[in-house]
């Protein structure tokens, strides 16, 4: 963010940017998306499904993690993914704040 002031921002701006951030590369909005379609998912499976690279996917994944977008748990030598729906909830109440007040504003 440069020479931003975070500080000048309130917690939930600064937290939506954080979110939007870790969102911000098109392979982590695929993991997402793959992660919708099962119920967990081991690293492997989402490599198959993607066109990158085990390390690459791992870093998307770290970001993801990061932000509390996803939730890991070890199951042996593997890590299942999920979406985190505490942090998919308050990114969609972000939204629905932003649609409801456009519904009420003309240009």
């Amino acid at each position: 963010m440069g020479a931003s002031k975070t500080d000048s921002f309130s917690v939930e701006q600064n937290e939506m940017a954080n979110l939007f951030k870790a969102l911000s590369h098109p392979a982590r909005i695929a993991i997402v998306e793959y992660l919708l379609t099962v119920d967990s998912c081991i690293c492997g499976d989402i490599v198959n499904e993607l066109p990158l690279a085990q390390p690459t996917i791992s870093q998307h994944l770290k970001e993801l993690k990061n932000a509390n977008i996803i939730k890991g748990t070890v199951e042996g030598t593997a890590i299942c993914y999920c979406l985190n729906p505490d942090t998919i909830a308050k990114i969609e109440n972000h939204f629905g704040m932003i649609g409801h007040k456009l519904k009420n504003k003309c240009c």
